[in-house]
């Protein structure tokens, strides 16, 4: 039984007390309670007033807890307004007092006040948000791949239609990734919007890890000198014997607006001398990489879990957001015990695609938790699925199905960020 401390203090932080509490953070994320004052400053650039949670027993900080201003990509392409939730930590000694159900009920109803259609998280422990209306919306994948079994012709010296891939440096990086990120992330359902601090960070910019060292980076150009592509990696210093390189290339990030640019780059990959091995990073689990290769067998699955995890709150809105690859009508009940946005819901979607969605008092055809719709929400999950396993409840023979056409996508949801 969950314990209610009173006594326990959850309010915005202040700027003085961001220090404490971004040392509960670290303590939290058992990375050890000491924080340097480069990592201090470079984090102070994220820092919003009232958007900085902290449970205070006493002057010291327990708990933390932040949200940010974010947008997804809905299916269709359009930007979805966010809040976007982090740095959620109790300290050990304060288990099971209530803390994060205090912060996360504050900080969505001020969420749903400021207007925003979903709150966004990446889950560290799965079974602790559904409880809070979260369902995971995304999935990603990470393959390990035999460079020496992949077939592919170990000659190959770059694309041959007139395009090209160059290395390029961090201050590079900062002036074309930005542009080329917004292109990726309006055509791919479940990507999240990076600000500036996002690219400060991942170029070296600013250092919040004293271990932290530069990536190659490398970018894909067509031919009339259109940035389509861009990877960054790093590659590890491995020789057998002090003889046979044996080298791993890890893949840091890799977005592309072109199938022809995400082949290459891959191609490009797996192409560098001494490399042997290639780990790809979390991608989406429908990743093309795979199928590139003459042997889909040299590129074995190594993780694949829950990424980005959806609170929808706002329901009207989230539905309209996205389109549809069918028409069709479906009424849902929709319960959610927090009182955001449950209610009883007629989603109607046209042959072009756009969808309307509002209240009704007709006879619901299919049950289910807000959580649940927040599976559904990006295409990625099956109703009929969720059916089988007693999440969904039909109340009209055959909506289940009905369901499945309109809300599932050809295409799976990707988000490639950790936030």
């Amino acid at each position: 039984m969950t314990r209610v401390h009173s006594d326990i203090d959850v309010r915005p932080i202040t700027d003085v007390e961001f220090p404490g509490w971004l040392r509960a953070v670290k303590a939290g994320f058992l990375q050890g309670p000491t924080v340097d004052e480069a990592e201090l400053e470079a984090r102070r650039a994220q820092f919003e007033q009232n958007r900085y949670l902290g449970a205070f027993d006493g002057d010291r900080c327990v708990a933390t807890f932040r949200s940010f201003a974010q947008e997804v990509t809905a299916v269709g392409g359009a930007p979805v307004q966010a809040n976007a939730i982090s740095g959620v930590t109790v300290t050990a000694t304060h288990r099971r007092r209530g803390l994060l159900t205090r912060m996360m009920g504050r900080d969505l109803a001020e969420a749903k006040e400021r207007g925003d259609v979903v709150a966004t998280l990446i889950a560290a422990e799965y079974p602790i948000y559904g409880r809070f209306g979260f369902g995971p919306a995304t999935s990603a994948a990470e393959w390990t791949v035999d460079v020496t079994r992949t077939g592919l012709d170990a000659r190959w010296s770059g694309p041959e239609d007139g395009a090209r891939i160059d290395l390029v440096d961090a201050e590079d990086v900062r002036k074309i990734g930005p542009e080329l990120h917004d292109r990726f992330r309006r055509a791919t359902p479940g990507a999240i919007s990076r600000g500036d601090w996002w690219w400060q960070i991942n170029t070296g910019a600013l250092r919040v890890d004293a271990k932290w060292t530069e990536p190659f980076f490398a970018v894909y150009r067509s031919a009339d000198g259109t940035v389509e592509g861009l990877v960054a990696y790093k590659v590890d210093d491995n020789w057998s014997d002090g003889k046979q390189p044996l080298e791993t290339a890890t893949v840091r990030g890799l977005i592309a607006t072109t199938p022809a640019a995400e082949h290459a780059l891959w191609r490009y990959l797996a192409s560098i001398d001494w490399v042997t091995h290639l780990k790809t990073g979390p991608r989406a689990p429908d990743d093309l990489l795979p199928l590139l290769l003459p042997d889909p067998r040299a590129a074995r699955i190594t993780t694949q879990s829950d990424w980005l995890w959806v609170r929808i709150l706002d329901v009207v809105r989230a539905l309209e957001a996205r389109t549809y690859e069918t028409s069709g009508s479906l009424v849902l009940e929709v319960t959610d015990r927090a009182g955001f946005t449950g209610g009883r819901y007629r989603l109607e979607a046209s042959a072009q695609g756009a969808g309307s969605c509002t209240p009704t008092t007709d006879s619901a055809e299919l049950t289910l938790d807000v959580a649940e719709l927040a599976r559904l929400w990006l295409g990625d999950e099956s109703v009929l699925r969720l059916a089988a396993l007693g999440r969904v409840r039909e109340e009209r023979a055959g909506a289940a199905r009905v369901a499945d056409a309109l809300l599932r996508t050809s295409g799976r949801p990707w988000c490639p960020d950790m936030f």
